[in-house]
């Protein structure tokens, strides 16, 4: 697996189509969810992109404080249909959490999707909201406080 953290301006047009057609393929096609993908935050975020044969396998956005919420927060977390169960999403959230924790950034909180919370809690997120829908799925709001 070949991983790069890419800022928007550093993304060729080639790999901006890339995560756009496999976050579509998941969120969208794979979820049967239609929603504003292209939402505005991509110009402002960090892209981790995971790659094997030249495809996307992992992918995740990283975002500083201030951006989409108070505390830095990673999101549109995804893994190829043909690696989930691999350990795949555990090394590309492992990644992330260095990265954002490198910054000196000391709280990330994430929106995840309900079903999901052992796998972030796994992690030390902790659930710090009910259940809500968000696009017709259920969702949760969950941080990591970052020990220094």
């Amino acid at each position: 697996m070949n991983w790069n953290i890419k800022t928007f301006g550093e993304l060729t047009a080639e790999e901006l189509y890339d995560i756009l057609q496999a976050r579509v393929n998941v969120f969208v096609v794979e979820q049967e969810c239609p929603y504003p993908e292209v939402d505005g935050y991509d110009k402002k975020s960090w892209h981790l992109i995971g790659r094997e044969n030249g495809e996307i396998k992992a992918y995740a956005r990283l975002f500083p404080h201030g951006i989409t919420y108070q505390e830095a927060s990673i999101g549109r977390v995804l893994v190829h249909k043909n690696k989930r169960g691999t350990g795949l999403g555990k090394e590309l959230m492992e990644r992330a959490i260095a990265f954002i924790e490198s910054t000196g950034e000391p709280v990330i909180r994430i929106q995840a999707q309900e079903y999901a919370e052992r796998f972030y809690a796994s992690f030390g997120f902790s659930r710090i909201s009910d259940v809500y829908l968000e696009d017709d799925i259920p969702h949760i709001d969950m941080n990591l406080y970052i020990n220094k």
